[in-house]
């Protein structure tokens, strides 16, 4: 039976058999046993040839050429190979060697129930599953996946008209998911498919911050609005620099009138926090009805269970404020907008936002360039002010 290094290059290339040959085992020069057989069909199968226990020659199928890719079959054929060295048979264990799962029964079985309860925002994640990904690779066998397919649906979402942020939060979740599935052994260690490809630059980021007098536009629509659950919502969110969730999620339990705290027992960063409550945050909260029965400080009236959007009232207050363009989240870079233009330091900033990194904070540093000519015009103060005269 004839040796072959057994590549690509010549699985491609594998010679033409008449009708009547029989077919051919070409046997790997690098791995003993492992070897592909060539049908006059034109099909060709990977197979890994061994001695059991009883020195009967077996042959174990690993799979089809066009089904399982060579770098899986070397694998699978490695692990027969230790495996019949410690006295196993792998005919008799071939449970053990089943095929690399699809795209679609990786997300399914092994990563969403690990993101689950180890992620907080696991259900983005199955977003972009459902709607970008899965329609896409989630048929393909994992080691089948090229980089070329990942390439396809970066360049397919932008061309859909998705924005930028979108397809390049699908390529960085594509290449979280190879690196899970080769670190917990799913897959064999290959070169990442998705590892390397530029993403596309995010002009539409943006950052929008309420100058004061559409703030005070704002306040004036939040006195008035019949909406008054959504007002109060909108209100600690500009006076705290809270996120969303942080005020709608919160609880009586975790409101410290005494030291004026509001604290959020798990945060974005995995952690408890507390938020600075401030006196028009802490007369907000004193104007809150409560309910005996609700642990919430805002619940849907409906469920009793704490509100999940206030999409609709919060476009009808910015649409009559004048704030159109105005997202939930602006409110807190506007916090900080006013804080920094008021001349208090980042490193505050930092404390009110919760940021436990820095350089997130550093974002802001553009919004007070009076106080950084301020502090440039002191050395000039200095080095051009004229030397006082001694007194004789």
């Amino acid at each position: 039976m004839p040796s072959q290094a057994l590549t690509p290059e010549f699985l491609e290339t594998l010679p033409c058999l008449t009708p009547k040959a029989r077919g051919t085992y070409y046997f790997d020069t690098e791995i003993t046993g492992f070897a592909v057989e060539h049908r006059a069909n034109g099909r060709a199968t990977f197979y890994f040839r061994y001695r059991d226990a009883g020195k009967r020659v077996r042959l174990a199928r690993i799979g089809a050429v066009d089904e399982i890719s060579l770098i899986e079959a070397r694998v699978l054929a490695s692990r027969m190979k230790k495996m019949v060295a410690e006295g196993g048979d792998p005919k008799l264990e071939a449970d053990r060697f089943k095929d690399i799962p699809t795209f679609a029964e990786f997300a399914a079985e092994h990563y969403l129930p690990h993101v689950k309860t180890r992620k907080r925002s696991w259900i983005s994640d199955d977003s972009l599953l459902r709607n970008h990904i899965l329609p896409v690779l989630g048929k393909h066998r994992l080691s089948r996946i090229r980089r070329s397919d990942v390439i396809a649906l970066h360049n397919g979402m932008k061309h859909a008209g998705y924005a930028a942020a979108t397809a390049n939060r699908a390529l960085v979740l594509i290449s979280f998911m190879f690196n899970c599935a080769m670190r917990w052994e799913v897959m064999p260690m290959t070169p990442n498919p998705a590892s390397g490809i530029e993403p596309f630059p995010d002009n539409g980021a943006r950052e929008r911050y309420l100058t004061q007098e559409e703030a005070q536009r704002l306040m004036a629509e939040l006195e008035t609005n019949p909406n008054r659950q959504a007002c109060n919502i909108i209100k600690l969110l500009l006076f705290t620099g809270a996120r969303k969730t942080e005020i709608m999620h919160a609880r009586w339990e975790f409101v410290d009138f005494e030291r004026r705290l509001l604290t959020v027992p798990l945060s974005k960063s995995g952690k408890a926090r507390h938020i600075a409550l401030s006196d028009a945050a802490l007369d907000v909260l004193q104007s809150l009805p409560r309910e005996p029965e609700i642990p919430w400080l805002f619940w849907n009236p409906n469920t009793g269970r704490p509100q999940d959007s206030i999409h609709h009232g919060w476009d009808t207050i910015r649409q009559r404020a004048g704030i159109p363009d105005v997202r939930l989240h602006d409110l807190r870079h506007s916090f900080a907008s006013f804080l920094v233009n008021s001349g208090r330091s980042l490193y505050e900033v930092q404390k009110l936002l919760g940021h436990s990194n820095a350089k997130t904070t550093q974002r802001y540093a553009h919004l007070a360039p009076g106080a950084l000519i301020e502090a440039a015009n002191i050395v000039g103060h200095l080095v051009q002010a004229k030397p006082s005269v001694a007194a004789e």
